[in-house]
């Protein structure tokens, strides 16, 4: 630790490399929910925040394990699953009664075709408004698994696998 009196000691989630709070602060600013996108080994977690000054609200909540139950036999943390778990959230979200957010990505790095972005085109193909430019959205043989089934041979029926939990979620849209 310094000794002198001009030393500032970070917030711990920036000491821990957990929170970017210049991007935080934009983000709220804003005025608009966040569409919160988190990625973990196994799972892709999407939730609905909402920012107070008493702390932040989830409003509505995904995770990619929900896709069990609409069927889904793929890996939980790839691309399709992400596609998958972007449409649910965004079903989920307008039968809640939201219409629009802003993507929060966190500390992932924003390059083109990524989970994150492919979880985000499963909103907007579900008709949940998130600004978003179309060059950084994977294409659709990432989203539907295609490109899985080519090079794995247990992977065959995936894509007939996420157009039927496709199908499965958008019948709960009111």
């Amino acid at each position: 630790m310094a000794v002198n009196g001009r030393y500032f000691v970070q917030f711990r989630r920036r000491r821990e490399g957990k929170t970017d709070y210049y991007q935080r602060q934009r983000l709220i600013v804003s005025g608009k929910n966040r569409m919160v996108i988190r990625k973990t080994n196994r799972h892709i977690i999407i939730q609905l925040v909402a920012a107070a000054m008493e702390g932040d609200y989830t409003l509505v909540q995904v995770n990619s394990k929900d896709l069990v139950n609409y069927g889904y036999k793929g890996y939980l943390g790839n691309t399709p699953a992400a596609y998958l778990s972007g449409l649910l959230f965004a079903v989920r979200a307008k039968n809640a009664g939201y219409e629009e957010a802003i993507a929060d990505i966190g500390l992932q790095v924003a390059s083109a075709g990524a989970r994150v972005f492919a979880a985000v085109k499963g909103a907007v193909e579900a008709g949940f408004d998130v600004p978003v430019g179309e060059e950084i959205l994977p294409d659709d043989d990432r989203c539907s698994g295609k490109t899985i089934a080519e090079y794995d041979e247990n992977s065959k029926d995936l894509a007939a696998n996420v157009e039927a939990v496709k199908a499965a979620i958008m019948k709960e849209l009111k």
